[in-house]
């Protein structure tokens, strides 16, 4: 069965790391892979990319999109009340140590969000892409908009022009979680942005030009570090076989 449409334009999307036990994590892709991709989106929702954290050896990082948050819910509810998720995610959760580290996201903008096609995923056991992906994340006091509005409206054209367009960039999602059963971070004010390149020299370049640039030197990066409650985090990842974000 076709998943219920949640492929064209993702309203809302989950930002989830596993903290996993010592030497698990390719067992935990492998399943994952073979067993939570076609399973979830024929539930209503899209797996949007899973990676291995490159600064971690037990941490997963993957995200899957739905169309809104009522699709969340009975998406979420029909996959973890059925069969698939009853007979695999006892082994599944054995792996891990800690899976509540989630981000609920919306796109920044109309325009970037997410939209792959599942019709280009990988087969079962395809070798990783060859593919570098930096996922950057700020963190803000609640209910203050500047740094949002720097980051969408000064920092994102930067990153268009300079490098390889940006995969996607998104924001904090406010609304209550109605699936309460898989918790999320709450008082959260968060921009994300996710980049693909050919290999971390890439990404390295890529943004050495972007902070030689006077406006984002005296402007941009400032305001941005005036406005943010700590240092932005940058997750540096490789995607696996099967993640539609490469």
């Amino acid at each position: 069965m076709p998943p219920t449409d949640p492929v064209g334009h993702p309203a809302v999307i989950e930002l989830r790391q596993y903290t996993l036990r010592s030497g698990r994590r390719d067992e935990l892709i492998e399943l994952f892979d073979r067993e939570f991709v076609e399973t979830q989106e024929e539930a209503g929702m899209i797996v949007l990319g899973q990676f291995r954290d490159l600064d971690d050896p037990d941490r997963f990082v993957w995200l899957r999109g739905f169309r809104d948050m009522a699709v969340r819910h009975d998406a979420l509810a029909a996959f973890y009340g059925g069969p698939v998720w009853a007979e695999h995610g006892p082994q599944a959760n054995a792996t891990m140590l800690d899976s509540d580290d989630v981000l609920l996201l919306r796109p920044l903008s109309e325009a970037s969000g997410l939209a792959p096609l599942p019709s280009g995923r990988p087969r079962v056991g395809a070798p990783p892409p060859a593919r570098f992906v930096s996922a950057t994340v700020w963190s803000f006091p609640p209910g203050r908009h500047h740094g949002i509005g720097l980051i969408r409206d000064g920092l994102l054209p930067v990153l268009h022009r300079t490098g390889p367009a940006p995969l996607a960039a998104f924001t904090t999602e406010t609304a209550h979680n109605t699936f309460p059963r898989l918790p999320i971070r709450t008082g959260e004010n968060v921009a994300a942005i996710f980049t693909s390149y050919p290999d971390e020299a890439a990404c390295r370049r890529h943004l050495a030009h972007v902070r030689a640039q006077p406006v984002v030197r005296e402007e941009i990066l400032p305001g941005i570090e005036r406005e943010q409650t700590t240092a932005p985090r940058t997750l540096r990842l490789a995607p696996t076989g099967r993640s539609l974000i490469s």
